[in-house]
C-alpha cells in the first residue's frame, strides 16, 4: 500500500504544470505557444525570463525529488522505488491536467535522480549533457548521448539493476518526448514543430 501511495503522490505532483502556471502569472503568456510549445521550464524562461524560468525549473526538479526522497526516508529501497521514481516523470509528460500533453520531463528526471542518489548521478548527467548540448546544439541528440554515457557510468561504477532499469525506461520516455527532433533531419521544418 505504501508503494501505491508514494507512486500516486509522485504522479500527482508530476502532473502539476508549474511552468505553465508560473508563466501565465508572471508574464501573462501561454508557454504552449512559445518555442517548441512544450509546457516546461525552458519555455517559461522564454516567456518571462529568469524570474519565471528559474522557479519553474526548480519546481519541475522538485516534483521528482519529493516523492522519491519521502519514499526512501520511509524505508523503501530497491525495486520498490522503481514505480515511485517513474511516476513523477510520467505525470509530467502525460499530465491529466493538460489532457496528456505535458512537458518533456528532463528536469523532473533530474529531480528523481537527486532523490535517489543525492548529487552523484545528477553531476554525471549534467557533466555530460552541458558540453554535449553546447557542442551539438541539438537537444535530443545531446540527451540521448548523455543517457548512454550515464548508463555506461552505472555499468562501470554501480551494479544496481534497479537504477539501470530506471535509466533505460527514462531513456525510452525521453526518446518519446523528443521524437520529432530525433526522427527528423536538422533542417526539416517539422523538427521544430
Amino acid at each position: 500500500m505504501t508503494i501505491f501511495l508514494f507512486t500516486l503522490l509522485g504522479f500527482s505532483l508530476g502532473s502539476v504544470p508549474f511552468a505553465l502556471y508560473l508563466a501565465r502569472w508572471g508574464s501573462g503568456k501561454d508557454i504552449r505557444s512559445i518555442g517548441d510549445g512544450n509546457p516546461g521550464a525552458t519555455n517559461a524562461w522564454r516567456a518571462g525570463g529568469w524570474r519565471v524560468g528559474l522557479p519553474a525549473y526548480f519546481l519541475d526538479v522538485g516534483k521528482g525529488v519529493v516523492p522519491v526522497l519521502l519514499a526512501r526516508q520511509s524505508g523503501l529501497t530497491g525495486w520498490s522505488l522503481l514505480p515511485i521514481a517513474l511516476a513523477p516523470t510520467l505525470g509530467h509528460v502525460f499530465s491529466p491536467l493538460l489532457r496528456g500533453r505535458g512537458g518533456k520531463g528532463l528536469a523532473t528526471i533530474l529531480g528523481v535522480w537527486i532523490g535517489l542518489s543525492g548529487i552523484e548521478v545528477p553531476l554525471v548527467i549534467l557533466g555530460a549533457l552541458i558540453p554535449l548540448y553546447l557542442g551539438l546544439r541539438r537537444a535530443a541528440l545531446s540527451v540521448l548521448i548523455t543517457a548512454t554515457l550515464t548508463l555506461s557510468y552505472f555499468f562501470l561504477f554501480h551494479h544496481n539493476p534497479t537504477w539501470i532499469v530506471l535509466l533505460g525506461l527514462q531513456g525510452l520516455l525521453v526518446l518519446w518526448t523528443h521524437r520529432k527532433e530525433v526522427f527528423t533531419r536538422p533542417n526539416d521544418p517539422m523538427a521544430k514543430a
